[in-house]
């Protein structure tokens, strides 16, 4: 197992431009996905793009695992996006608390606006095209994660930068929801 170190906020490895993948059968992809799954489980984290381990390729990977602070409907398996492309987003949007394992060390997290819905379409680890459409968690976290292939961060897009809070006060929040 190769933990890789998060690159943090404001490293020009976050802004570097990615390189679409070609040749999808090569150690080094291969390397890259079990890297990018074994680094986005030990920070425990839902998602991770490969610029947040200093690769600059055009990829990511989502898994949204069940949690006590979250809805079990929204828990979804591993999934590998390989020049991933969103295709629709809806208009109806929602915003909602936002963290990011380029921020880790400063545990902060901001209100984000997002469509509440996507389409991508992406190539899996073997090159097979595919199409998804996500709501909910999924589809925040695809379109965080694209944002990392376009060299950007999250708190880019908080509006207000009064609404960032700390890891504990986001903690008290989620505990509140998950109540209700």
């Amino acid at each position: 197992m190769i933990i890789k170190k998060l690159i943090q906020i404001d490293n020009p490895l976050l802004k570097q431009k990615v390189q679409a993948v070609e040749n999808f059968c090569t150690p080094e992809v291969t390397k890259v996905i079990k890297d990018l799954i074994d680094s986005m489980r030990f920070h425990d984290l839902v998602g991770i793009a490969a610029p947040q381990i200093g690769t600059p390729l055009k990829m990511f990977i989502t898994e949204v695992r069940k949690t006590k602070f979250r809805n079990p409907q929204e828990v979804d398996k591993l999934r590998i996006f390989i020049n991933p492309k969103i295709t629709w987003e809806s208009e109806e949007k929602n915003v909602v608390y936002e963290g990011c394992g380029s921020v880790k060390k400063s545990q902060i997290f901001g209100l984000v606006k997002r469509p509440k819905q996507v389409k991508i379409r992406a190539q899996d680890k073997n090159g097979i095209e595919f199409s998804l459409s996500a709501s909910g968690l999924l589809a925040r976290v695809i379109q965080h994660e694209i944002d990392h292939l376009n060299g950007m961060e999250f708190i880019d897009k908080v509006a207000d930068k009064k609404d960032l809070i700390s890891k504990k006060e986001y903690l008290k929040k989620i505990k509140v929801q998950v109540k209700k």
